[in-house]
């Protein structure tokens, strides 16, 4: 009887449990945007350096010991202001050398100058020989020769003490100083070169591209102009395709650029072409020797599709995004990309306009999933 009573509370129990039925979770909230088609400029990035519009070495013309150095390192500098002094002292003492020099020999040209004055008339009369006379016009030549010499010598010897002062030759930002005061500077092995001053409020983006690249860009500017365009261009010197500048931390400078000047040959050992770039640094943020991606304006894609390139999931080498379906449900799409445009990346199969696309959630769901799709707005860091 026991045994009877407890099978019929058990069944009772597990009766009510089936009745009851599964608990499930809603369905989660989940970010997405949705696929729209534009024109996109397509862009090709390569890596640049970038120099100062001026960069300016200053250099030790003669050698001696630093004696004073007159600026602070890193810091703003004017036209003519001094720089560097090197002991004077060896200079001075060549200049007094080249000035006695030049008396003694102004002193013998007087002296042949007098006699030649006295042998003139004393010739005329036949007082003295003819080759006397040509002997003191010889003399005199000589000392007019050897007075020209040792002011050129005394002039030079002027000119390297002055070298002895270095001075900004522009305005300026001064950088690290190569010698310190007391060092022996201007001759190898010792520092040559102390500084360097460079003009920043225009920078100068040396950058190479490939041949093939070259001749890409070369048609696809004649593509878009007319045979007069590209005569007036070329008479003008205009051909300059759009030129940005992305930074090292992703972001897009501020200020477009224009093309310099393209080589005139191409480089035979890398089988590149030479480009240089300027643009306005009025903040002066850019210093020479920072690296950066020079992005020239390649075409415009026609209705491409752009998705964030964090909606994409990689797997040895093919890309998937997740899409949400008519029936809010989780569908994982194998796409194939284009072109990458900073922070996000042209859809050129897998995808088409309307597609609502997951964002920024991609770790939360899996194939087969339901979701609550919720419009998200994407700002791109790198976007014009």
């Amino acid at each position: 009887m026991k045994y009877t009573i407890l099978c019929v509370m058990a069944c009772l129990f597990f009766s009510c449990k089936k009745e009851q039925g599964p608990q499930t979770r809603p369905p989660q909230e989940i970010p997405v945007i949705e696929a729209k088609k534009e024109d996109v400029p397509v862009y090709n990035e390569l890596v640049g350096q970038i120099y100062g519009l001026k960069d300016i070495p200053i250099r030790a013309r003669v050698d001696g010991y630093l004696e004073k150095i007159s600026f602070e390192e890193g810091t703003q500098v004017k036209k003519g202001q001094l720089l560097y002094s090197i002991d004077q002292d060896p200079y001075l003492a060549e200049v007094a050398e080249k000035q006695s020099a030049l008396a003694q020999n102004q002193t013998m040209m007087v002296n042949a100058k007098n006699e030649l004055e006295r042998y003139e008339p004393l010739a005329k009369i036949n007082a003295v020989s003819k080759s006397d006379l040509d002997a003191a016009q010889a003399t005199y030549d000589a000392s007019i020769a050897s007075v020209d010499a040792a002011n050129a010598n005394l002039k030079q010897s002027k000119i390297k003490l002055g070298y002895t002062e270095m001075r900004s030759p522009i305005d300026g930002l001064i950088g690290k100083t190569e010698a310190r005061e007391g060092e022996y500077v201007g001759r190898e092995p010792n520092p040559v070169i102390l500084n360097t001053v460079s003009r920043i409020d225009t920078v100068r983006v040396q950058f190479s591209i490939s041949e093939s690249k070259y001749l890409e860009l070369a048609r696809e500017y004649q593509a878009n102009k007319t045979a007069e365009d590209i005569s007036k261009d070329v008479h003008e010197g205009n051909i300059k395709p759009n030129v940005e500048l992305l930074l090292a931390d992703g972001t897009l400078f501020e200020k477009k650029g224009r093309i310099d000047f393209v080589n005139s040959q191409i480089n035979t050992t890398t089988g590149s072409l030479l480009i240089q770039a300027s643009f306005p640094n009025p903040t002066k943020i850019l210093r020479p020797g920072l690296y950066a991606k020079v992005r020239l304006q390649l075409t415009v894609a026609k209705d491409a599709i752009v998705i964030p390139q964090r909606c994409l999931i990689e797997l040895q080498g093919q890309y998937s995004v997740m899409v949400v379906d008519s029936s809010n449900k989780v569908v994982s799409t194998p796409v194939k990309l284009g072109s990458k445009i900073g922070d996000q990346v042209i859809i050129s199969e897998g995808i088409t306009q309307g597609d609502k696309i997951i964002i920024d959630a991609l770790q939360k769901v899996k194939t087969g999933m339901t979701v609550v799709p919720v419009k998200s707005e994407f700002k791109s860091k790198t976007a014009q």
